[in-house]
């Protein structure tokens, strides 16, 4: 087989990386952007080439995320839809100039494809962790929106491929690359607000079985592809717009939704990245109101209808000596002096990203570990998918953090996974 000049570029970058160790997926890396060829700098033969999968709203703006940056360009656009399908090349054949993307209606087209170094995915949650594995099998790195899977299981899955495969791995959890999510965390980790005791979100709740009426198909959408692993149902147009993440059969819900965001930060606040909570305690409208995790340290987390200032997607860390809160665009501490603190040399200093797309770039040209990592996302959607499930059995739950099992609960452990139809499996 003849090696294309841009793929033996970018291989032997890649291996000059590893052998400097620059190359190590196990920690971050803090590179210039002008030594990954920015700014004009990047010939047409090592520019990171991307495939596009699900081109919804969410999947066309990632897309012309990529398109918009001089060091990647967009190959490939893959949607079961065809009219979004259709739109998407148009959209990047008009931006380059060119005819050369093509569109497929099936995934595995595109993952299969060599000269394709990066895939994006932006579809409904049922179909995150399947196309990130087969991409992770076929050498991609994998750029995936939140939440991460659909089950427990599929998470724990997306990690195993992606170390055993050493891809490169961005969770689009993008409050990670905001500086005022950063800082709050900074504020917690190093004590200004004394011991951390509880932490608030508002994720919302579980979701629930779909009873749509079914609708005829219309011929503009492969709708046996787009169930996919999930169980055969009639079609309704409405499962083709966001509705479909409100049940259980494709997506989280509320809980994991919205949680995929806030419990991720309340995560890295509490420095839980690697673990989760010890016990979860639903809501039983007396002692606890709230949906309730008890980590192992004594800090409480709740979840619940909460707003500040109007704003719904907010986190707040309560210590022994003050408060953070803290949303998109939004800050507040008491005292309000914190908002002034200058974080220390010799203090802890969290993962800086400014930019999540710019910073899982930078990693699949260093091979370092990016800001919200397949691991990272896999604990954070870990405690969402615990919080549904607490409200689904409506009791108490037991979790052991380090094994990733209920402790002697039969029950909620069938729950970690799910049955796929097929053909479709891990």
């Amino acid at each position: 087989m003849v090696m294309r000049k841009r793929e033996v570029d970018r291989r032997q970058f890649l291996k000059q990386a590893t052998l400097t160790g620059a190359g190590v997926l196990g920690f971050p890396c803090f590179v210039r952007s002008a030594t990954l060829g920015k700014d004009g700098g990047v010939a047409p033969s090592n520019r990171i080439t991307v495939g596009c999968i699900g081109m919804g709203g969410r999947g066309t703006n990632n897309m012309r995320a990529f398109m918009g940056r001089k060091e990647t360009q967009v190959i490939a656009v893959c949607d079961v839809h065809a009219d979004k399908r259709s739109r998407a090349r148009r959209l990047v054949n008009e931006h380059y100039g060119n005819k050369n993307c093509d569109a497929y209606n099936d995934f595995r087209e595109l993952v299969a494809r060599e000269d394709i170094d990066v895939v994006s995915i932006a579809t409904p949650p049922h179909w995150h962790a399947i196309p990130s594995i087969e991409a992770a099998k076929s050498g991609k790195d994998v750029f995936c929106e939140k939440p991460l899977s659909l089950t427990i299981a599929e998470a724990q899955a997306m990690v195993n491929a992606v170390k055993r495969y050493e891809r490169v791995f961005q969770t689009g959890s993008q409050q990670r690359s905001s500086w005022n999510f950063r800082f709050a965390c900074e504020l917690v980790r190093n004590g200004y607000i004394g011991e951390l005791k509880t932490v608030t979100v508002n994720s919302g709740g579980a979701p629930r079985w779909c009873n749509l009426p079914p609708e005829p198909v219309p011929d503009y959408i492969d709708w046996d592809l787009w169930l996919g692993q999930a169980p055969w149902r009639p079609f309704n147009k409405r499962l083709l717009a966001h509705q479909a993440w409100g049940y259980r059969e494709y997506a989280g819900g509320g809980m994991a939704g919205c949680g995929s965001h806030d419990i991720d930060i309340a995560q890295w606040g509490m420095g839980m990245d690697d673990s989760g909570p010890v016990e979860i305690v639903s809501p039983d409208g007396k002692d606890y109101k709230r949906l309730t995790f008890r980590y192992a340290n004594g800090v409480i987390m709740t979840n619940g209808p909460f707003k500040a200032n109007g704003r719904a997607w907010i986190v707040l860390f309560t210590g022994t000596k003050g408060k953070v809160e803290v949303g998109r665009g939004h800050l507040r501490t008491w005292p309000e002096t914190l908002k002034d603190v200058k974080i220390g040399n010799d203090e802890i200093h969290l993962y800086e990203s400014n930019d999540h797309k710019d910073n899982f770039l930078d990693s699949v040209r260093t091979r370092c570990r990016t800001i919200c990592d397949v691991e990272i996302g896999c604990h954070s959607v870990i405690v969402c998918h615990l919080g549904n499930i607490a409200y689904w059995l409506n009791r108490p739950l037991k979790w052991d953090p380090a094994r990733e099992v209920f402790v002697g609960d039969d029950e909620a452990n069938r729950l970690l996974s799910r049955p796929m139809r097929s053909p479709w499996r891990l």
